[in-house]
């Protein structure tokens, strides 16, 4: 059965230590670019693909994050609390695992936006989702028209979608642009502690599980500071049809009347 990604889980919590010190008062996710927060690029991103509920963890200055989400009123929005403890990306997936009822779900970085995408880039995910050949599907970055594509990239693609890693000494042409579809399963039975994410992906390259679907689009990720001023000015374009410039607080949006809830 080729179940379909319904639900989203949207990493809100990091301490953001590469942008500090502005991140020592204001949390990561909630740094404005373009017009409104990281936070809510995301959501709208997953808005427009028409994802109904969102998981948005949270832990470092955590009251600011819960602020901005209660202003959503799509996606709905729960909010998981990580404030006792950092649980890295996967570990916090495991924590509110049920919540995904067994099914493949979305993963969301707050600090990857994109410009010029001619169509919904999260729905071309979920139309690109096959569970019967795929563990996890990542969607990839050129890193050549990309801004802020750091390392020597993540991901070789061949022809099937199918990812490899570069060797030692290679340098691979696309990078992961932070937003991907995985299956439940592939957490089942695991401790709530922290852990992070990166390993699921890499164990389902070598069962030949992994796959990517590449960007339409321009990436930016935005990790530092110094990057701020670079997607502004991409931002500042307006190429985008699709609404990357739209103002944070559109009504269809975000609403006072609105709120998440909380899981325990």
């Amino acid at each position: 059965m080729n179940a379909r990604p319904e639900k989203a889980f949207v990493f809100a919590a990091g301490l953001g230590t590469r942008m500090r010190p502005l991140t020592m008062t204001l949390p990561k996710p909630l740094v404005r670019v373009g017009g409104k927060t990281m936070l809510d690029h995301m959501l709208d991103r997953l808005d427009e693909s028409g994802v109904d509920d969102a998981i948005v963890n949270v832990h470092w200055l955590a009251d600011q994050v819960e602020e901005t989400a209660k202003l959503r009123c799509r996606p709905s929005i729960e909010i998981s609390d990580e404030r006792s403890l950092l649980l890295d990306q996967a570990g916090g997936i495991i924590k509110v695992l049920d919540r995904f009822e067994g099914k493949p779900f979305f993963i969301c970085n707050t600090d990857a936006l994109w410009v010029d995408a001619p169509s919904p880039q999260v729905a071309r995910l979920r139309d690109h989702w096959d569970a019967d050949k795929m563990d996890v599907l990542l969607l990839l970055a050129n890193r050549a028209e990309s801004l802020g594509a750091e390392g020597r990239g993540d991901f070789f693609i061949d022809a099937t979608g199918a990812l490899s890693r570069p060797g030692l000494n290679e340098e691979a042409p696309f990078t992961y642009a932070g937003v991907g579809v995985i299956k439940s399963s592939l957490f089942e039975g695991r401790d709530v502690a922290p852990l992070k994410l990166a390993p699921f992906f890499f164990e389902a390259a070598a069962r030949g599980r992994l796959y990517g679907l590449v960007l339409q689009g321009r990436w930016l990720h935005v990790g530092t500071i110094g990057m701020i001023e670079q997607a502004e000015a991409a931002f500042s374009l307006r190429l985008d049809a699709h609404g990357s410039t739209a103002s944070a607080d559109a009504p269809d949006s975000r609403d006072p009347t609105c709120g998440p809830v909380y899981s325990t």
